[in-house]
């Protein structure tokens, strides 16, 4: 079967490659993937910034974002032949540590999880794959066109529940969010804002293309200034940049008992000049709080199929700015102005 490969640590080794079928081992149900998503991690691993693949294997197959249909099940599981389903992306570690014996591989504490198409295991950017019934959730039949949307939304469903146990800390009355980057995850980040009744302001360099009014359309406020420059004070800040210096304005301009969650991951080595007393004081004054999310579990998995379910499907449609086929992949990872989110398809 055809599968996107790369070899770990060598840059630029993309290839569309012949792999054997997925052995029955690797679990009892068998999907054909329809649709793979490319992200930003795809494209550090093609760089050779990382990546790993699995044991006894000289090539990883790419792609974590990703949608595909049941083609075989066991009777007596809760998932059947034809339904739609998203694989998750980490399995936890083989101890298990106390987080991934409880389901939260999210918050692994030893690093010896795996994950598709990134460390360790395949991902899903092949024809087939097999899972255990518990390694996947299923999508309502109505998402088969957006679907492959689900795993980006994971990572948002996630931080928008951790920013809601915190505000749990003391009175919690939130009106204004801001989100950094209207990427994906950014614009995915500011639906779920939406949904909740808030006011979003999102910002992003860009005045033109799709995204301003993708902003629009989803009833925020699109800001192509920086957020020290546009007054907002938010009571809570969705980072989804990892750029430096916008990671300080959001940490410096919010609003008093502000809460910031950064989900964007920096390049290492980045320099700025940053008054940590001050960055302190305010934090300490004002009861802020910083934190970072990765990763999602089965609940967060959960929580973005009913959040796409109950968005306009047309309107995430638009997020998937263009869809490439499997054979065209080289297509695919090179970068356009107007791209939002580029899909690989594998089956239609």
């Amino acid at each position: 079967m055809r599968a996107l490969t790369v070899r770990p640590g060598v840059k630029d080794s993309l290839a569309l490659s012949d792999l054997p079928e997925p052995a029955t081992g690797d679990g009892a149900i068998l999907v054909e993937s329809l649709a793979v998503g490319l992200c930003g991690t795809d494209i550090e691993i093609v760089r050779a910034e990382y990546g790993e693949a699995p044991p006894g294997s000289d090539v990883l197959v790419l792609g974590h974002e990703n949608l595909g249909r049941v083609l075989e099940a066991p009777t007596d599981a809760d998932i059947a032949t034809g339904d739609l389903v998203v694989g998750f992306v980490r399995r936890p570690d083989p101890v298990p540590c106390p987080a991934c014996a409880v389901g939260e591989w999210d918050m692994c504490r030893n690093g010896r999880y795996t994950e598709h198409g990134i460390k360790g295991l395949h991902g899903f950017a092949r024809e087939r794959w097999r899972a255990q019934p518990d390694a996947v959730v299923t999508l309502d039949a109505g998402l088969a066109e957006v679907g492959v949307l689900l795993e980006p939304t994971t990572i948002v469903a996630k931080a928008w529940e951790q920013i809601e146990r915190i505000g749990q800390r003391a009175y919690f009355g939130p009106k204004v969010a801001a989100v950094t980057g209207a990427g994906p995850v950014g614009l995915l980040a500011a639906l779920l804002g939406v949904q909740r009744g808030l006011e979003v302001h999102v910002f992003d360099r860009v005045t033109d293309g799709p995204k301003p009014g993708l902003v629009a359309d989803l009833g925020a406020h699109y800001h192509a200034e920086s957020v020290p420059d546009s007054g907002v004070r938010a009571d809570i800040v969705v980072e989804c940049t990892g750029v430096p210096s916008v990671v300080v304005d959001v940490m410096t301009h919010n609003a008093t008992d502000g809460i910031v969650c950064l989900t964007g991951v920096s390049t290492i080595g980045a320099e700025l000049p940053v008054d940590i007393g001050g960055l302190n004081r305010n934090a300490v004054l004002d009861n802020d709080v910083v934190f970072g999310t990765v990763n999602a579990n089965r609940r967060h998995y959960q929580a973005a199929a009913a959040a796409l379910a109950s968005a306009d499907h047309v309107w995430l449609s638009r997020l998937i700015t263009r869809r490439v086929a499997l054979e065209d992949f080289a297509d695919g990872f090179a970068r356009r102005a107007d791209d939002v989110k580029v899909v690989l398809e594998l089956a239609k």
